[in-house]
């Protein structure tokens, strides 16, 4: 089983790439170690307050890919410089 999140995020106090560049680096090198996850950053990267985020996961069962997927979307919801927005699954 196969399951994909795109997840949409908001940073406050980014006022250059740079400064989001650093928010997202560190929330996608906590996510990557921490869970069996692939994590980028996909969309939005030229816009220096928004970003999205694509993460995957491939596991023997729906639960276990899902239950992965969710220990990430927490990981990220505990960033203080970013708050998650729009959030779409897919399943395959």
């Amino acid at each position: 089983m196969m399951a994909s999140v795109r997840c949409e995020l908001f940073i406050y106090e980014a006022q250059s790439l740079k400064d989001k560049r650093s928010v997202l680096q560190s929330v996608l090198r906590k996510v990557r170690q921490r869970c069996n996850v692939s994590a980028a950053e996909t969309g939005y990267q030229q816009t220096w307050q928004r970003a999205e985020l694509s993460l995957c996961a491939v596991a023997a069962s729906k639960k276990s890919a899902e239950a992965e997927l969710l220990r990430a979307l927490a990981i990220i919801d505990q960033a203080e410089a970013a708050e998650r927005t729009l959030t779409n699954w897919e399943w395959a």
